[in-house]
């Protein structure tokens, strides 16, 4: 009986340490479960904010080309202000040699008006000299004919000395009082001769110099015309400046008036963009949500094919053998379903809505050197062209699908046991914007 008792007991032993042991390990995985919903949580989150991210990015881009267009524009105004400046200059500088010219002008006038006053009074000493002329001409004219009366009396009295010299002293006396009077009426004359030619070389000089202001009088004519055409010239020109300086003041306005209408537009513009891509965006996540849950629907709830965030999971040995990037039969059944989802949702879609397919491969960080894979990057891009190769055949548009490889650079669960790295091989698909 104690034999017995001792068995039981040992019996008895055994079939609790099983239980406990299960016990653990069911802890132990849903400790890991809760860990991994928790880490792959946090990875799809991440991935949700990396794609804001990239929209943004986007977003930015074209605000960074609005922006260029609009220092295009601020340097075209920036030239027409310095187009205004310089012309607004040449004006000052072209209105400063008008003034100047007008000034030469009023001194050339005043200085003709003078020379005119010159010419004048020269014109009256003259008329007043010839007068004088013309009066000695007069008196040399009586003169002579007094000198030649008295010669012609002394000749008579010559004559009746001869025939008389009772009379020739009394004849002689008068002759002589005659002579004496001839001899001043003679040097009177000769008086009056050189008075004359005196009078003439002095009109002769008043002429030279008249002639001199008149010469003058019409190069200073013809200077003021000069000064007047090259007045009307600038005056001409100095329109034709202020014209054009109308013409790029309202180009300049108008400018102004594009770049206020640019900046409204740009402001319009970004609130439109930020509209449209927030009911894009809304819209895209709604048919993600719906082919996401359709698919959940039809692959059923399966451990190594998941949904986390905006990215639907094959774990690799669903779809691929180890080392290989040919897709297997299961593989291919679950492909199928995938493609028939995708292309029943993707006719709801509207056109408008530019989306993609994105298919990432993963692998774990193990490394491989096969001559067809060197390395765990050709891995990783051949499985996911092989999925996007398969969707085509399934009538996926090609447009709508895109391949990446990213070898174990982007890894799940960075431990290195066999969990992690099973965790770790996987194809990725992502419903995502263009």
């Amino acid at each position: 009986m104690p034999a017995l008792s001792g068995r039981g007991r040992i019996r008895r032993n055994d079939n609790i340490w099983p239980g406990f042991v299960d016990a653990l390990t069911t802890l132990l995985l849903v400790i890991i479960f809760v860990l991994a919903v928790f880490m792959i949580t946090h990875f799809f989150l991440s991935q949700a904010l990396s794609g804001r991210d990239q929209a943004l990015e986007r977003l930015n881009r074209q605000l960074a080309e609005i922006a260029e267009l609009l220092a295009l524009e601020r340097r075209t105004n920036e030239d027409l202000r310095l187009d205004v400046a310089q012309l607004s200059a040449s004006l000052q500088e072209t209105t400063r040699d008008r003034d100047r010219l007008a000034l030469d002008l009023e001194e050339t006038e005043s200085r003709l008006a003078a020379a005119a006053e010159t010419i004048a009074a020269d014109r009256e000493t003259i008329e007043a000299r010839l007068g004088e002329i013309e009066r000695l001409k007069r008196d040399i004219a009586a003169l002579t004919s007094v000198r030649d009366d008295l010669e012609r009396r002394v000749g008579e009295l010559a004559r009746a000395l001869e025939d008389s010299g009772s009379l020739s002293a009394r004849l002689r006396d008068e002759s002589k009082a005659l002579e004496a009077r001839l001899a001043d009426e003679r040097e009177r004359t000769l008086l009056a001769q050189k008075e004359l030619e005196d009078r003439e070389l002095r009109l002769a000089e008043l002429r030279r110099l008249y002639d001199e202001s008149s010469d003058s009088l019409s190069r200073e004519k013809d200077l003021s015309a000069g000064a007047r055409a090259r007045v009307a010239l600038l005056n001409q020109q100095l329109d034709a400046v202020r014209r054009q300086l109308a013409r790029l003041n309202a180009a300049l306005e108008a400018a102004e008036a594009k770049d206020r209408e640019q900046k409204a537009m740009i402001a319009d513009l970004g609130k439109r963009l930020n509209v449209a891509l927030a009911r894009k965006v809304e819209e895209l996540s709604r048919y993600r949500s719906e082919f996401f849950g359709r698919l959940r629907e039809v692959l059923g709830e399966r451990p190594d094919i998941r949904v986390v965030g905006d990215r639907f999971v094959f774990q690799s040995e669903v779809l691929f053998g180890s080392g290989s990037a040919e897709i297997g039969g299961n593989g291919r059944r679950q492909l199928a379903r995938l493609a028939a989802t995708l292309l029943e949702i993707a006719e709801s879609i509207p056109p408008d809505i530019s989306w993609v397919l994105r298919v990432d491969g993963h692998t774990d960080v193990l490394p491989i050197s096969t001559p067809r894979f060197p390395s765990n990057w050709e891995l990783s891009t051949a499985r996911a062209v092989s999925v996007v190769k398969f969707l085509v055949e399934r009538g996926v548009p090609p447009e709508r699908l895109a391949a990446a490889g990213f070898g174990e650079f982007r890894p799940l669960d960075p431990r290195a046991d066999e969990i992690g790295h099973r965790r770790n091989r996987r194809i990725e698909l992502k419903l995502t914007e263009r």
